[in-house]
């Protein structure tokens, strides 16, 4: 038999050399402009992270919009928006392709344009001018006249919550030509201009009545117009009732301050919806919005909502892969994970850490794939043991309670080297700022180098390396048998299970953008 010192060490001369530092200033790898683009349009909020500040995030989003061609930037906006459930990210790209190749935009708008939240933070980007423009120009003008003409009643009313800008604003600024007498009384009353109230959409005329009289059934408007109102505790027992998966999720703690659970029909109604399968998956819902929901209802809310929330979010995370073989997985709880995912935003700064990321992320493969080893870790692999009967939540709380010290993403690779242990599947979950382990002189990173010994061992083993954080280095440079992918949605579950099976390589993640028809 060859020696295996030799040949080991062989291999890692033939490691390719490290061509970027992270923000430790420790060695790494610099992704593409094509995955650079897509693992910002994955992963950033335009909050304030740990290592760096909104601004710069901005420039970096800017910089890689320009850098690729428009179709993929026009791929990779869709991307963002349907597959990774981002808000403000897609937004800022429809606004630079807009300049870039307006017929692309023309085709891509539709698809990041969803609701009337979108358009009114679309505006927002153009006119602040940060993508090159103040002005909407001709091809967006035409898209938000047709958007604000097309849209049903309800998405009119759902945009006139919020602001900076408000519909209103948008409508003056765009002036649409309204194509019924109807939708002409609708835009004069989000104007605040005299309208023929007759004309106005039963659900408005139901609440401008409700609202003057405080009496009949609660109208079927969004939520919001409905908090401003003098409400009694059966009038948000049937908004309770009658509200969507997103909604009802999010004000569980408003629902339990307002009486509605007192009542146990209540009580069933609203965990019945939580558990439901299909209101789930029509709501896009992120699975740690799950965990958000956990973390924060009411220590007096029902035990039956608690036990909902948590078969949801099974339900949520089913689409986990089952993968043949030893599956490893390594999240990182380091300190540098313990910062919001949607970065320090005034008024929107979440409560889930990307370590409570990295944790439901491991827990839920644990759950999927029997006899899965949990290896978290900082500087070192830290020991916890996991209840494979417990819920995804209660093991995801036990790994993101250990969150704390310092960065070496190849602490989990070592500590299979020197078990002589080569899995089938390995699958890290980190933001990629390893520091402990820089090594002087060393042509790869750590983690390359002991992954280089894991691969010599077992040549079919996989390495996925989920970013979830915009800061633009890997640790592990992309090939045949590393797959780096980014952002914290579902979907990357699908590119695990693909590249497991062996059906994807380094660019596979890519190849799914580009894959996006126009």
């Amino acid at each position: 038999m060859a020696n295996r010192t030799v040949f080991a060490s062989l291999r890692g001369r033939l490691l390719p050399k490290a061509d970027a530092t992270n923000a430790h200033a420790a060695p790494a790898y610099a992704y593409s402009d094509a995955h650079a683009l897509a693992q910002l349009a994955m992963t950033g909020t335009f909050g304030g992270m740990v290592y760096h500040d909104a601004g710069t995030e901005l420039a970096r989003v800017l910089a890689a919009a320009e850098a690729v061609a428009p179709r993929f930037l026009a791929q990779t906006a869709i991307y963002a928006r349907q597959k990774g459930h981002m808000k403000d990210m897609p937004a800022v790209l429809l606004a630079v392709l807009a300049r870039r190749d307006p017929a692309l935009f023309r085709a891509a708008f539709g698809r990041v344009v969803d609701s009337g939240r979108m358009l009114r933070t679309f505006v927002q980007v153009i006119r602040s001018g940060q993508t090159g423009r103040r002005s909407l120009g001709s091809a967006p003008k035409a898209m938000v006249q047709d958007w604000l003409t097309a849209a049903s009643d309800r998405a009119l009313l759902q945009a006139c919550i919020g602001a900076e800008p408000r519909l209103a604003d948008v409508i003056r600024m765009v002036h649409p030509r309204p194509g019924t007498p109807g939708r002409e009384a609708l835009f004069a009353w989000i104007l605040g201009r005299p309208c023929e109230a007759a004309l106005l959409p039963p659900a408005l005329r139901d609440w401008m009545a409700f609202r003057a009289t405080g009496r009949g059934p609660v109208p079927d408007v969004p939520f919001q117009m409905l908090t401003q109102l003098d409400l009694s505790p059966e009038h948000w027992a049937q908004i309770a009732r009658g509200g969507s998966w997103q909604m009802v999720r999010q004000n569980l703690n408003t629902f339990l301050r307002h009486g509605v659970f007192a009542d146990t029909a209540n009580v069933a109604h609203v965990a019945a919806l939580l558990r439901d399968e299909t209101a789930i998956s029509r709501a896009r819902a992120f699975p740690y919005q799950l965990m958000v929901a956990a973390q924060t209802v009411a220590g007096a809310m029902p035990r039956e909502i608690l036990d909902a929330l948590h078969d949801a979010m099974e339900i949520a995370v089913s689409n986990v892969p089952e993968i043949g073989g030893r599956v490893v997985v390594c999240p990182d709880v380091s300190g540098s994970m313990t910062g919001s995912v949607t970065g320090v935003r005034k008024g929107a700064t979440s409560r889930v850490r990307h370590v409570d990321v990295a944790a439901l992320v491991a827990a839920a493969m644990s759950r999927a794939n029997a006899g899965c080893e949990v290896l978290p870790f900082c500087t070192r692999v830290r020991d916890v043991r996991l209840e494979p009967r417990d819920t995804i939540l209660t093991n995801a709380g036990r790994l993101a309670a250990l969150a704390g010290g310092g960065t070496d993403c190849s602490a989990p690779l070592r500590l299979l080297n020197q078990r002589r242990e080569a899995p089938d599947l390995v699958v890290f979950v980190s933001d990629n700022q390893s520091w402990a382990d820089a090594r002087a002189g060393g042509r790869g990173t750590a983690m390359m180098q002991e992954w280089a010994q894991i691969s010599l061992r077992n040549p079919g083993a996989r390495l996925v390396c989920i970013d979830i954080a915009p800061y633009g280095t890997t640790q592990v440079q992309g090939r045949a048998d590393v797959l780096n992918v980014g952002g914290f949605s579902d979907a990357v579950f699908d590119q695990v299970a693909a590249h497991a099976s062996g059906r994807s390589g380094a660019d596979h993640w890519i190849g799914e953008i580009e894959r996006i028809a126009l």
